[in-house]
């Protein structure tokens, strides 16, 4: 049985560190729905208001170097709470092995609920609704699927429903770049994976289909794929073939478990003061102003 959480660490890759989702007060920096999640359980009869936090999670990460980079480290910091969410990447490359994978993913689990650690796993999305191109990748999604369900199962984990969470796919819930979800999309897994360690249970949603989305014409839609794939996939294709991942010189946003109570007071003093700089600027510029009125 969950008990209450009064300590989170997400791990990963570019879904748990929140790309797309814009930190409205640090550049180059993204919250995403762990950060959001962080924030849910300082309110929620799962959590505590002193709930703390850390973020591990790097974009681009592989399966095998989440497990032997972030996993450790985790363990180290012994939460009470660890959502373990990876894979994604893995599942692109045609060549992965699914089995494998599952297999790699099986014994972190098993690390971290031997050392008594919550787990909270995330399915992959359904990737029928996206291009061409993510598309094709949707029976290995569905494979690697069915294994994080039976390892859930195995081993008393929390899953976050992804693939059923079908108002999920609704075009709002999608960045630009259709692989990874807007500030909408973050927000609402989020909510479902609150839903899941509160009552065991997904958000309550039916059937498999999805919102209606705008049709378009062929030679719209053929425009937009090829921007899609010139402005997106040929980056993607190119660190692929050079052996680079776009995270390759990044470090963790959050490596430290930090009071989330703390963070928020932070973001409030920093909102403070750029109101602050906001307006000694804008002091300043009448000064100048009124200045040059006066020598003319």
């Amino acid at each position: 049985m969950l008990e209450t959480i009064t300590s989170y660490v997400a791990v990963g890759d570019s879904f748990s560190e929140g790309l797309m989702d814009p930190d409205p007060r640090i550049d180059d920096r993204f919250r995403g729905w762990a950060d959001r999640l962080a924030l849910m359980l300082t309110e929620s009869k799962a959590g505590s208001p002193d709930v703390s936090y850390a973020n591990l999670a790097i974009r681009g990460r592989l399966l095998d170097r989440i497990i032997d980079e972030q996993v450790p480290r985790a363990l180290e910091l012994k939460p009470d709470l660890v959502s373990l969410c990876a894979g994604g990447n893995d599942c692109l490359r045609p060549k992965a092995d699914i089995d494998a994978l599952a297999a790699k993913f099986e014994r972190a689990v098993i690390d971290l609920r031997e050392a008594g650690i919550e787990v909270l796993m995330c399915n992959g999305f359904d990737t029928e609704f996206s291009s061409p191109l993510i598309r094709a990748v949707r029976p290995r999604v569905g494979v690697y699927n069915a294994h994080l369900w039976s390892i859930a199962q195995r081993h008393g984990c929390h899953m976050v429903d992804l693939w059923g969470l079908r108002s999920l796919y609704a075009a709002e819930m999608w960045a630009e770049d259709r692989i990874h979800l807007s500030p909408k999309g973050h927000h609402l897994v989020a909510e479902q994976a609150l839903a899941t360690l509160e009552s065991g249970h997904s958000l309550p949603t039916e059937g498999f289909g999805v919102p209606a989305r705008p049709t378009r014409a062929i030679r719209e839609a053929m425009s937009e794929e090829s921007r899609w794939a010139k402005q997106y996939l040929g980056p993607w294709v190119g660190r692929r073939l050079r052996g680079e991942s776009s995270g390759d010189k990044l470090d963790p946003k959050l490596p430290e478990l930090t009071r989330v109570a703390d963070l928020v007071e932070r973001a409030r003093e920093a909102d403070a003061a750029d109101v602050r700089r906001a307006a000694d600027r804008g002091a300043a510029d009448r000064g100048v102003a009124g200045r040059g009125t006066d020598e003319r």
